[in-house]
């Protein structure tokens, strides 16, 4: 367990000791569903299954976390500054959201830019 006095060591060791499947579970499930979109919808109505999709990996990561055991919300785990940096960046790749979908809506070349953006920062 994590104390305040715990070294950044000690925390990183305790985070890596973690199993991490809630989030490669998400992402694997909304990238079948861009898949499975993209045989079937118009490409108009895939762009919204991809910005959807995409964007909803990390909504997806926490409710798998309850059945992984990470349980990524529960309140009672001891802090752990790697805890935070996760969170804050997928703060900020959900705000980049903000700017992409503007830029695509003007230039829809824009499509591979800003999915491979948002991807690669989550």
């Amino acid at each position: 367990m994590t104390t305040p006095s715990s070294s950044l060591e000690q925390q990183r060791a305790q985070f890596a000791a973690r199993r991490l499947l809630a989030m490669p579970l998400a992402g694997t499930l909304a990238w079948a569903v861009v898949g499975v979109a993209g045989l079937t919808l118009s490409p108009t109505q895939l762009v919204w299954v991809l910005f959807l999709s995409t964007g909803s990996i990390v909504y997806l990561g926490m409710f798998f976390s309850r059945f992984t055991g990470e349980h990524f919300l529960n309140r009672t785990n001891p802090k752990n500054e790697f805890d935070t940096l996760f969170f804050s960046a997928m703060a900020m790749s959900l705000l980049v959201y903000a700017i992409a979908i503007p830029f695509f809506q003007a230039d829809y070349t824009s499509l591979p830019l800003t999915v491979g953006i948002l991807t690669g920062l989550m």
